[in-house]
């Protein structure tokens, strides 16, 4: 082959073919973090894996982490990172006609097709075959960078079981739009309290609850503040598997109060029987890690400088 006809079949070939075998895994992890009907994903492509990244005005922020190694098959052609927008509600609905149910079916995704979409197909089926693309674009921003630092030698961290993390914040909906999230180390718990049109305080003692608690570190007393839409949306969506399982949800508090809240699920085969450590977690290979990062809400200027007029005119 001249090299002339090497360059132009590189040119011609796929910055990514990869295959899976648990689409409704794939469905679970990316429904998590969809917590509004129209929503715009940022996804980029490595070597190591496919990212799927979605935001709201900068105050929130969600990330799918799909290894290569949940893939059967992973071929990375691409130099450097490729990155394209799609809509994640279309993707996930996409996902869902190649899923059946308690079924293991192979799915091949590749990008780019001739016109840059994103293009699946079922490789499986003897008698059919599923084809489907999925049109994509250019990013019209570029997502925020968090910074997520430590504040610390010590991480201000806890891990709770899912269901009742999710219950306690959906029970938090009631009293207001800010929740406060307190860690104190004696004695050592957390503790979450709403305030607004009534004041609803809900505490978990590591002691008392280590069944639900079951992990904590935090060497001195810290509080931040957060609107409820953004950290409901970090377990709205968890799924039913992960629920059922009863995992935990990882917390970690960050220098300025970023918060991250962390989840696993799983994306074994339908047909499969996971490996389960005594810990209760799953062999790595098989899980798609999930974060969210929510910026602690801060105070009004606008209230700051009504208190400043409200001295000034009582000086006078």
């Amino acid at each position: 082959m001249s090299t002339s006809a090497a360059a132009a079949a590189e040119a011609e070939a796929p910055d990514l073919v990869c295959e899976l075998d648990s689409v409704q895994g794939i469905v679970d992890a990316l429904t998590s973090v969809r917590w509004k009907r129209y929503q715009d994903a940022l996804v980029e492509l490595s070597e190591h894996g496919i990212v799927i990244i979605v935001e709201e005005t900068s105050c929130l922020q969600a990330k799918v982490y799909l290894q290569r190694e949940l893939f059967v098959k992973y071929e990375y052609g691409a130099r450097g990172r490729p990155r394209f927008g799609m809509s994640l509600g279309l993707f996930v609905d996409c996902l869902n006609t190649f899923s059946v149910p308690g079924k293991s079916n192979i799915l091949e995704l590749r990008y780019p097709g001739p016109d840059m979409q994103l293009l699946l197909r079922s490789v499986d089926s003897p008698n059919a075959c599923i084809y489907a693309q999925i049109r994509t674009r250019i990013p019209e921003t570029i997502s925020w960078d968090y910074n997520f630092e430590p504040t610390g030698a010590t991480p201000l961290t806890f891990t709770v079981k899912s269901a009742a993390l999710k219950e306690a914040i959906d029970d938090l909906e009631w009293p207001g739009s800010s929740i406060q999230i307190k860690l104190q180390p004696t004695p050592p718990s957390v503790i979450f309290r709403a305030e607004g049109h009534g004041d609803l305080q809900i505490e978990f003692n590591y002691y008392a609850n280590m069944d639900l608690l079951i992990a904590f570190s935090c060497d001195r007393p810290i509080s931040h503040r957060y609107k409820y839409k953004f950290l409901r949306a970090t377990t709205s969506n968890i799924p039913a598997s992960v629920l059922k399982d009863n995992r935990g949800s990882k917390f970690t508090m960050g220098r300025g109060g970023l918060l991250k809240v962390q989840h696993l699920v799983s994306v074994s085969k339908p047909s499969s029987i996971p490996h389960i450590e005594s810990a209760g977690y799953q062999q790595p290979s098989r899980i798609a890690y999930i974060e969210f990062f929510v910026k602690p809400h801060v105070q009004e200027d606008d209230e700051e400088e009504e208190e400043q007029v409200n001295v000034v005119n009582d000086s006078q």
